[in-house]
């Protein structure tokens, strides 16, 4: 599984719609609108190389209202709770 993050900037007349639509995207497992220097952050889960550009040039930048995406993808995660879980595993509470 890939993971990609995707800061979107939008119109700001346009950022709640913007937040909405691309959450509905096959491939956004998450879209949130943010404070700060960008309007809106989306989370992208593929299971493909080739579907983040499916995902994120073909689909989350033709989304109305989209100015423009800066896309990082994840080497690694690292996440306490993923941590608690591994640790809890075969014991019981």
């Amino acid at each position: 599984m890939l993971t990609a993050i995707v800061l979107i900037d939008a119109e700001s007349a346009k950022i709640p719609e913007v937040a909405a639509s691309v959450a509905e995207l096959s491939g956004v497992s998450e879209a949130y609108s943010t404070t700060g220097d960008v309007d809106v952050i989306a989370v992208v889960r593929v299971s493909a190389h080739e579907e983040l550009a499916d995902v994120i040039a073909d689909r989350i930048s033709k989304v109305p209202g989209v100015v423009s995406t800066r896309t990082y993808i994840a080497f690694q995660a690292y996440s306490q709770h993923d941590l608690e879980a591994a640790f809890a595993l075969g014991l019981d509470d």
